[in-house]
C-alpha cells in the first residue's frame, strides 16, 4: 500500500500542475487555431518536429539517463555534484553545436521539409530553439531524478504561463511570421523559470572537474543515453517524415488535421504518464534488483494509470468531434476520426508504458532502443504506402497497430528479465477498457455522432467508478475523504476490501 500512497501522491502533485499546464495548453492552441487556421498549426507542428528530433538527437539521452544516475547517487554527495555539472556543461555545448549545424543547413532542410527555401530563415532560428530546449531539459533532469516534485510542478505551470504569454503576444502581433518567436519563447520561459528552482539546490561539492574527470563521468551516461537517444529520436524523427509526407503529399492544412489530433491525444495521455513517471521511474530505479517488488509496482502502477486514465480515453473516442470543435474550430473536422483511433491505441499504451520502464532501470540500452524502434518501424512502414491511397484517415488504424505490436514485445521482454506476471486485476482492467474502446470506436464510425456521445459519458462514469475503488482498495480508508468513500461503497452494496 505505500507503494501505491506514494505513486499517489506523487501523481496529484506532478497531476495537478500538468492539469494547469494542459489548460494553458487548450488556450494556445484554441487561439492560434483561431488566428492562424489549419495552415498554421501545420506549418507550427514541422518547426516543433524538427526542433525535438534535433534535440533528441544532439541530448544524446543524457536528461533522461541522468534521471536513473541522480536517483542512484543520492546520499552520495560527490558523486552527485559530478553528474550535475557534467550534465549542464554537456548540454550547453551540445546545443550550441546543434545551433550552428541547423543555421548552416537552413535553406537544405528547408528544401527537405517544404519543397523550397521559403522558410529557410526560420527554420536556421529553429536551432536557438534547440539549445534552450536543451538546457531546459537538463535543469529539469535534475529536479526529477532528486524527486524534488513540488519544484518540477512549479517549473511546469510557470513555464507554461509565461511562455503561452509572451508566444501568443508575438503571434497576435506579426500573424504567420509571428510562429517562429512563438517556438522561441517557449524554452526560453522554461529555462528562465527552471533556473530559478535549481539555483535553490545545494551548490555542488565539487567545485571544478578537469576533463578527465568529466569524461568518466560523462561516458557511462552517455552508453544509456545512446539508448534513451536512439528510441527518442526514432518517435520524433518518424513524426517528422510522417508530417513532411502528409504536408507534400495532401498540403499544408492535412498536416494540421494530424497536428491537431495527435496533439490532443498526446496531450491527455502525456498528462497521465508525465504524472505518475515523475516518481515512478525512480522509484522503480531502486527495487529493481529486487524482482518482486518491482513486479508488484509495475501492476500497481498500470493499475493506476487504467484506473484514471481509461474513462478519459473512453471519453475522447466518444466526444471527438466535439472536442476538436472545441479546442480548435470546425475547421478541423477531418482531425476527428483520427484522434479516435489513436486515443483507442492510447489505452493500449496505458498498459505498456509501466512495463517498459523496467527496460530503463534495468539499463538494458539495446532492448529499449528495440522497442522504441518496433511501435515507429510499423507505424511508418503502415503510414507510407497507405497515405496516397486512404489520405490522412490512414494515420489511425496504423497507430492502433503499432501500439499492439509494441505491446505484444514489451511483455514477452518484461517476462524475460524480471519475471513479470499481470495480476488478474490488471488484465480486467486492460480487458475492459481495450473492450469498450474498440466498441464506441465501432459505434462512432458506423452511426451518427450522437450515440457514441451518449453511450461514452455512461460508459465513462462506470468504469471512472470501477477505477476508484481500484484506487481506494490500494490506499485504504485511511483519511477523511477515503473513509467517506469507502462508505459510499458501503451503502451501494458493493464494498471495498482494502488490500493493506
Amino acid at each position: 500500500m505505500s507503494n501505491s500512497r506514494g505513486l499517489i501522491r506523487s501523481m496529484l502533485v506532478i497531476g495537478s500542475a500538468q492539469a494547469a499546464s494542459i489548460v494553458i495548453s487548450i488556450l494556445r492552441i484554441k487561439v492560434l487555431a483561431i488566428l492562424l487556421g489549419p495552415a498554421g498549426i501545420g506549418l507550427l507542428s514541422i518547426y516543433n518536429s524538427l526542433k525535438d528530433t534535433v534535440s533528441q538527437g544532439a541530448g544524446l539521452g543524457m536528461a533522461s539517463s541522468s534521471i536513473r544516475e541522480i536517483a542512484g547517487a543520492r546520499g552520495e554527495e560527490r558523486t552527485l555534484s559530478r553528474v550535475r555539472q557534467v550534465l549542464f556543461v554537456a548540454h550547453l555545448m551540445l546545443g550550441l553545436m546543434s545551433l550552428v549545424i541547423v543555421w548552416l543547413l537552413r535553406n537544405q532542410i528547408s528544401q527537405w521539409l517544404f519543397g523550397d527555401t521559403s522558410h529557410a530563415l526560420e527554420v536556421g532560428l529553429v536551432g536557438i530553439a534547440i539549445l534552450l530546449t536543451l538546457l531546459s531539459s537538463a535543469q529539469t533532469a535534475l529536479l526529477q531524478g532528486l524527486r524534488r516534485i513540488n519544484d518540477l510542478s512549479r517549473v511546469t505551470i510557470l513555464g507554461a504561463l509565461a511562455g503561452t504569454t509572451a508566444g501568443l503576444g508575438a503571434v497576435w502581433l506579426l500573424g504567420e511570421a509571428g510562429l517562429i518567436w512563438f517556438l522561441l519563447i517557449q524554452p526560453l520561459a522554461a529555462v528562465l523559470v527552471a533556473l530559478h528552482f535549481t539555483r535553490l539546490l545545494p551548490r555542488p561539492a565539487v567545485t571544478r572537474l578537469t576533463l578527465r574527470e568529466m569524461w568518466w563521468v560523462f561516458r557511462p551516461m552517455t552508453s544509456l543515453g545512446a539508448a534513451f537517444m536512439f528510441a527518442q529520436l526514432a518517435t520524433t524523427a518518424t513524426l517528422l517524415l510522417v508530417r513532411g509526407r502528409i504536408s507534400q503529399e495532401l498540403g499544408i492544412e492535412a498536416a494540421g488535421y494530424f497536428a491537431a489530433a495527435w496533439g490532443i491525444a498526446m496531450t491527455y495521455v502525456g498528462f497521465m504518464l508525465g504524472a505518475m513517471g515523475a516518481d515512478y521511474f525512480p522509484r522503480l530505479t531502486e527495487i529493481i534488483k529486487d524482482r518482486a517488488a518491482a513486479v508488484r509496482l509495475m501492476n500497481d502502477q498500470a493499475q493506476l494509470a487504467l484506473a484514471i486514465g481509461g474513462p478519459i480515453m473512453l471519453l475522447l473516442i466518444g466526444l471527438g468531434p466535439w472536442v476538436i470543435s472545441i479546442l480548435y474550430s470546425s475547421a478541423f473536422g477531418e482531425a476527428v476520426t483520427i484522434l479516435q483511433w489513436q486515443t483507442l491505441g492510447n489505452i493500449i499504451r496505458l498498459g505498456s508504458w509501466p512495463l517498459g520502464f523496467a527496460i530503463v532501470a534495468l539499463a538494458n540500452g539495446k532492448t529499449f532502443v528495440v522497442q522504441s524502434f518496433i511501435w515507429n518501424g510499423v507505424f511508418l512502414a503502415l503510414v507510407w504506402p497507405m497515405l496516397p491511397l486512404f489520405g490522412i484517415l490512414a494515420t489511425g488504424p496504423a497507430f492502433v497497430i503499432a501500439s499492439f505490436i509494441h505491446f505484444a514485445f514489451v511483455l514477452v521482454v518484461v517476462r524475460h528479465i524480471v519475471g513479470f506476471r499481470w495480476e488478474r486485476l490488471s488484465l480486467i482492467m486492460l480487458g475492459l477498457h481495450t473492450v469498450l474502446g474498440v466498441a464506441l470506436l465501432g459505434l462512432a464510425l458506423t452511426a451518427p455522432p450522437l450515440f457514441a456521445a451518449l453511450a461514452a459519458p455512461v460508459l465513462s462514469l462506470t468504469t471512472g467508478l470501477f477505477g476508484l475503488r481500484v484506487v481506494l482498495m490500494k490506499i485504504g480508508p485511511e483519511g477523511h475523504l477515503a473513509a467517506r468513500l469507502y462508505g459510499f461503497f458501503a451503502n451501494i452494496r458493493w464494498p471495498i476490501r482494502s488490500t493493506s
